[in-house]
């Protein structure tokens, strides 16, 4: 029997486990929802309980721990919260960013795709378009290229009416994402500069280092490695070190420090960085993990290095099989071939 107010003891760890969130706590804020949620359950109020087990989800996967948010979204979807298909979109959501950090790459554009159609004609448009950008990265990540671009210019049209800056700035930036991979590169930084006029430090200092982060790693990829890309690579690592940041974060910095290192011209030094990615391969997705040892093959085959070329490209074919991205593992064996 759902109850029509909340207890104070209800109401006190929600505000907890929402304060916690905010200071980027997210594993205590995990862990306060879950008291929540099982005050919520202990007092009949099915709602409260829903809310706040969505909640701890959602901060589960903002800590990183991407199984324990599969088990909890999949409990959800077990349970579902009839008549609400926002709150059933965002579920299949989170369902989409675990599958795609697992490496399951069709799982996770299914699960998108059940979002984005569950938001057709709803009038949240900040989740439709949450669940466009999932979509879009799944079917970007897995080499549907063309999907994904047809599937960037729908959100496109998703956001041309009045919506908040971040959103549409995030919006701007998965289609800038897009653009690069399908080799637009004029339209990738078109859309990532349309992206960066939205984001403020000010506003939201994590947004910002998230984007700095990614658009650096979108231009290094494309081997636009200008002034501005070492902007956004510097930019990234400051708001990181303020903020703090996931291990995967810090992964991600010293993979984009890196590659600006490799297209520099230092190999030794690109493989002095990237040799430190590695403490724990098996809490990194094989998407990032093949990203570096494709890296770390080309840098030692710069140097003259072949038997570690050969090991690390081998080893970054293995990884994208792994995450399903056939047409990356075809291009670390290219490189392979090129090692004498």
């Amino acid at each position: 029997m759902q109850q029509s107010s909340v207890s104070p003891s209800y109401a006190a760890a929600e505000l907890q486990a929402r304060e916690l969130r905010s200071s980027h706590d997210f594993s205590e804020a995990a862990n306060a929802a879950q008291m929540a949620a099982d005050i919520a359950i202990a007092e009949g109020d099915s709602s409260s309980w829903w809310h706040m087990t969505l909640f701890r989800a959602e901060s589960l996967i903002a800590a990183g721990e991407i199984e324990a948010c599969a088990e909890l979204a999949s409990t959800l979807i077990a349970e579902p919260w009839e008549g609400n298909r926002q709150l059933q979109a965002q579920v299949h959501i989170l369902l989409a960013l675990t599958r795609r950090g697992m490496g399951l790459l069709e799982e996770a554009a299914d699960e998108a795709r059940i979002a984005a159609d569950l938001m057709d004609g709803e009038d949240d448009v900040e989740i439709a378009v949450k669940a466009r950008q999932a979509l879009i990265a799944a079917l970007a990540d897995s080499g549907r290229l063309d999907e994904a671009w047809a599937e960037s210019l729908v959100m496109a049209d998703i956001i041309s009416g009045e919506v908040d800056d971040q959103l549409v700035g995030k919006a701007y930036w998965v289609i800038g994402n897009v653009a690069f991979l399908c080799s637009k590169v004029a339209e990738g930084l078109h859309y990532h500069e349309l992206a960066a006029a939205t984001f403020s430090p000010a506003r939201n200092l994590t947004v910002w280092a998230k984007f700095n982060k990614a658009s650096a790693a979108m231009r290094l990829a494309a081997d636009v490695a200008d002034a501005d890309t070492l902007r956004c690579i510097e930019r990234a690592e400051l708001a990181t070190d303020v903020i703090g940041g996931t291990e995967e974060d810090h992964i991600l910095l010293k993979l984009n420090r890196g590659h600006w290192n490799f297209l520099a011209g230092d190999q030794k030094s690109a493989v002095d960085t990237l040799d430190d990615i590695f403490p724990v391969p098996e809490k990194t997705s094989p998407q990032i993990l093949g990203e570096a040892y494709l890296l770390l093959g080309r840098s030692h085959a710069a140097l003259g290095n072949g038997v570690e070329a050969r090991k690390y490209l081998l080893e970054a074919a293995d990884y994208f099989e792994k995450a399903g991205a056939s047409q990356r593992a075809e291009q670390a064996l290219e490189f392979l071939n090129e090692v004498p």
